[in-house]
């Protein structure tokens, strides 16, 4: 985004706050912004969802809803540099044209406190009851609520930012070109796989039950989300579909001594183990699979 470049919304959407719909988006600057229309505002605060003229605008600082002397004790000067309309371009496809206008969606429980403290007080005039009123059922709704939360949740944006978080870390893990092969899981590795499941050991084979793919399969998959689903989409295959390589040839080479450190743990923990099934549990506790809270009781036994 240029220097003069206005911020574009990348997520719209309404929260409903009671009987209220209020539109909202998320801007694609460095904070990613949430704001709420400058009509979704005004509708959440009980005056008329369309700006009358010179509604947006601020007079000594303010817009028109805290303009009025009576609340001016009751506004601090951080909530004042706070009030300035955010011009955005609306989101592409959503039929508004030109610029948009709207307030940070944290303004609205600090305006809401405003005309509280000033109702508690007594300084509510007439004319401003209903949205004193108003005000106070928002705070009501949004106690102990991030309004950020909720704009993310109503507009999308969650999901776009599990998604960007998912790139990340798959961009620190994964690299489209293998690299040279090093041995990573190595044969102590194998034999202690062996040991724990009491089965007899050769060395000088490479043959190893089908299972075991399975496990080490489960082994990425306690390392970071979506690794090895990426690490099995870029590596290359032979005619029969299987791999050409060892997924772990695309760990990047400044994440390989993560991974060659996360496996010496494991190896602990199964020295550590009687028997496989009490190392599947000590590795979950240790190492929960992702997206799994599962916590499974140690047998400290060593029985089967």
């Amino acid at each position: 985004m240029t220097e003069n470049a206005l911020p574009k919304a990348i997520a719209v959407g309404k929260l409903r706050i009671g009987e209220r719909e209020l539109a909202c988006a998320v801007l694609d600057d460095a904070d990613n912004t949430r704001v709420f229309t400058q009509e979704g505002f005004l509708t959440a605060i009980g005056r008329a969802g369309k700006a009358k003229g010179g509604e947006g605008a601020t007079v000594d600082g303010l817009p028109a809803f805290l303009r009025a002397n009576n609340l001016k004790p009751f506004i601090t000067d951080e909530l004042e540099q706070s009030t300035k309309p955010i011009i955005f371009e609306p989101f592409k496809g959503s039929g508004y044209k030109g610029k948009a206008f709207g307030y940070r969606a944290t303004l609205l429980p600090k305006v809401c406190w405003v005309y509280h403290d000033a109702s508690i007080a007594g300084q509510i005039l007439p004319s401003q009851q209903k949205v004193a009123t108003v005000c106070e059922i928002m705070l009501r709704a949004l106690t102990n609520v991030a309004i950020d939360a909720l704009i993310d949740e109503a507009t999308g944006f969650q999901d776009m930012r599990a998604r960007d978080a998912l790139q990340k870390i798959l961009n620190k893990y994964v690299s489209d070109e293998a690299k040279p092969w090093v041995l990573t899981f190595d044969d102590q590795f194998y034999k202690l796989i062996f040991s724990l499941n009491k089965w007899p050991y050769d060395p000088s084979s490479v043959k190893r039950p089908s299972v075991i793919g399975h496990w080490t399969n489960d082994i990425y998959d306690r390392l970071a989300p979506g690794v090895r689903e990426e690490l099995h989409r870029v590596v290359k295959r032979n005619k029969n579909g299987r791999p050409a390589e060892r997924l772990h040839q695309h760990i990047k080479l400044e994440a390989h001594p993560e991974l060659v450190a996360y496996l010496t743990a494991v190896k602990a923990l199964m020295r550590a183990s009687p028997n496989w099934k009490f190392f599947q549990r000590l590795l979950q506790r240790s190492y929960p699979k992702i997206g799994s809270n599962l916590e499974l009781p140690l047998d400290m036994d060593g029985q089967d």
